[in-house]
Parts: C-alpha cells; structure tokens; sequence
C-alpha cells in the first residue's frame, strides 16, 4: 500500500514527467530519422556532447544564450558528420553510430579534463540552466498544479515538440516527402525526390531535438556536466520510437514508460526494496523494448525487401 500511496502521489507523478524529458526530446529525434528511413544508434553520443558543450557555452558565454546555441550547434555538426559518412559515403549506420557514442565517451572526458582540469564533473564552472516555468491559473489548482506546473523549459518544450514533429510529419510537404522516401526511397527517387537531402535534413532536425534532451540532462536536469551522464537514455529513446511505432504519439507513451520505471526504481530504494531487483527493472524494461525494436527492424526490412523484389 505504502508503494501505491506513494506512485499516485503528486511528487512521483511531477518526478515522472522530469525524468521522461529526455528520453521524450531524443524518442521524437529518432522517430523523424525513421519515417525518412534513417535509424540513428548516434543518439546517446549526440546527447553527451550537447550535454558538454551547453554547459560551456554557457559558462564562457555568460548566459543561457550561448549555451543553447553551443548545446544545438554541437549536436549538429555530430549529425552533419553522421549524416555524411552514412549518407554520403554509403557506411553502414550501425557502425557510424556505435562510432559516434564511442567517441563522444572519449571525447567528453578529453575536453572537460582540459577546460576544467577534471575528468568526472564540471562543477568548478559557474554554468547556467534552464529556468522553470510556472503556469498561471494552473499552478493554483489544488493536486494538477503540482504536477503540470513548475517544470523546467525544456520539459514544455518536449511537450510542445510531440505537436510540432506530428505537424511536420503529416500536415506538411517536407513530412509527405520524409515518409515517402522512409516507405520506399526508390519510388521516391523515381518521381524527382532528392532522398540524400530529404534524409539529411532529417537526420539534422533529430540532431537538434536530441541535443535538447542531452542538454536538459546538463542544464536542467542537473545544473552540470557529470561524466557519462547519459547512462543509456539514448538507446531507450530508440527503443521508446519503435515502441511506439515511430510516431510522435506513440514516442510519448513509451517514453512515459520508460520513466515510469526509471522513477520507480528510485522510489523502491526509498522503501528498502533489495537493491538487486530495484537496480534492474529499468534495464528489464530497456531490454523489453530493444527486443521489440528488433522484432520490428526485421520485420521492416523482409517488407522493403519482398517490395524491392
């Protein structure tokens, strides 16, 4: 009971939504790469750098300002130099992305050991985060105010981004052309549709959409750069799209659920659960949706493969 008293409490359920942000922000990244036919396994490498590189913007600039902008424009050039090795020179995506997360590991560690001095944090910095947003009339409502209101920018910005990435996929010209090249790029090509570039914005706007969500992790989240602090958020957001059938919708759900036990395995330690079975169930649940992804993944390429036939 005491589990249950404490699940449907307004604190869990505000601890719910925080932990789904970037799981969500990087989920509609990669569910725009995979209606164009992209799937995109850099999303955790793009996360961690963005992460970085937000939070020094941010400090050597002064002002969040700089830190978004150093925060998106990392994430972009990652996912230019993806996009071209994938798209341009033809490499399997698997190995650009397994590349890209090995890298930004690396890479992460280099830079902050070389700013900072320190290779686990960057908390000798004065870095700025995001602020959080009260909202008027709702913050005053007794239980939904907790909740929905008090939530860092970044968090309403996911939210609002579900309704912008489903405007983009089915109500505009570049969605119709992302979806159609994802179904069947020599169709596409067949009728004048340029499938390079066509992905390569694709995989550009997943960039900045992930990079959002690396950097709430950084500047919002936490108030700093910890080393490796994706922790895998970039793979469950792959799995999040697939399970929710690459749509923005779906991505929400699933991005829900995975938070969901995220944030109940924090509150069983709380209640001095065995630690064994509380530091599992995130992963169970990540395991769950990769094999699901899979399933899907196969199930995709026998239908393109019987259609190229």
């Amino acid at each position: 009971m005491n589990i249950l008293n404490t699940i449907i409490s307004p604190d869990f359920l505000y601890m719910w939504i925080r932990v789904a942000t970037p799981i969500l922000l990087a989920a509609l990244g990669a569910t725009v790469c995979s209606k164009a036919g992209v799937v995109n396994l850099g999303l955790e490498g793009i996360m961690l750098i963005s992460a970085l590189f937000g939070v020094l913007a941010s400090a050597f600039g002064g002002n969040i300002f700089w830190g978004i902008l150093g925060g998106v424009g990392a994430a972009l050039i990652v996912s230019l130099i993806f996009a071209y090795f994938h798209l341009v020179l033809k490499a399997n995506n698997t190995l650009c992305g397994t590349a890209i997360n090995t890298a930004a590991s690396g890479l992460t560690i280099f830079v902050l050991q070389l700013v900072t001095g320190e290779k686990g944090n960057s908390s000798s910095l004065k870095s700025f985060s995001f602020n959080e947003i009260e909202i008027p009339v709702i913050k005053d409502i007794p239980v939904l105010g907790d909740i929905l209101s008090g939530h860092n920018t970044l968090t309403y910005v996911a939210l609002i981004s579900v309704v912008l990435v489903f405007l983009l996929l089915y109500k505009t010209p570049l969605g119709l052309r992302m979806r159609a090249v994802g179904e069947n790029p020599h169709a596409a090509s067949s009728v004048g549709q340029n499938v390079t570039k066509i992905r390569f914005i694709a995989i550009l706007i997943c960039g900045v959409l992930t990079g959002l969500g690396g950097m709430y992790l950084s500047m919002g989240y936490m108030d700093m750069f910890v080393r490796d602090m994706v922790a895998g958020r970039g793979f469950i957001a792959l799995a999040a799209c697939s399970m929710g059938q690459a749509t923005p919708v779906g991505a929400l759900l699933a991005s829900l659920v995975f938070a969901f036990f995220d944030g109940l395995s924090n509150v069983l330690q709380v209640l001095q659960i065995p630690s064994q079975f509380v530091q599992m169930l995130p992963y169970l649940a990540t395991i769950a949706g990769l094999t699901i992804f899979s399933i899907q993944q196969s199930a995709k390429t026998k239908k393109m493969t019987k259609l190229s036939e």
